[in-house]
């Protein structure tokens, strides 16, 4: 998976489709990526002595194929692309401008 934690991205698909967000968790082996105020849900949680139920929104994952990256210097999605600096160390580039993503 080419996406990382804090990257800036928008959602192409879905009932979500449009919004911006920055990733706060990506689950690998499912493929899907968490963002910030995007795809939430409620959840009803039942109390157990302690803490009160009630319900309370949370963000659920939404598949890394569904959003893409947005270009720093466009503000637009783009792919990633990969190259090498000069020391010879791969690095994440945005397809669209070839500006440095990481």
């Amino acid at each position: 998976m080419k996406l990382k934690v804090g990257d800036k991205v928008v959602v192409i698909a879905g009932k979500d489709r449009g919004k911006e967000g920055k990733i706060t968790k990506i689950l690998r082996a499912e493929n899907k990526v968490i963002v910030e105020n995007v795809n939430i849900i409620k959840k009803h949680i039942k109390s157990d002595g302690q803490t009160a139920g009630g319900i309370i929104e949370m963000e659920a994952p939404i598949d890394a194929s569904n959003v893409m990256i947005v270009d720093p210097k466009t503000k637009k999605r783009t792919k990633i692309g990969y190259t090498f600096d000069k020391k010879g160390k791969k690095i994440r580039i945005a397809k669209k401008s070839n500006e440095k993503l990481d």
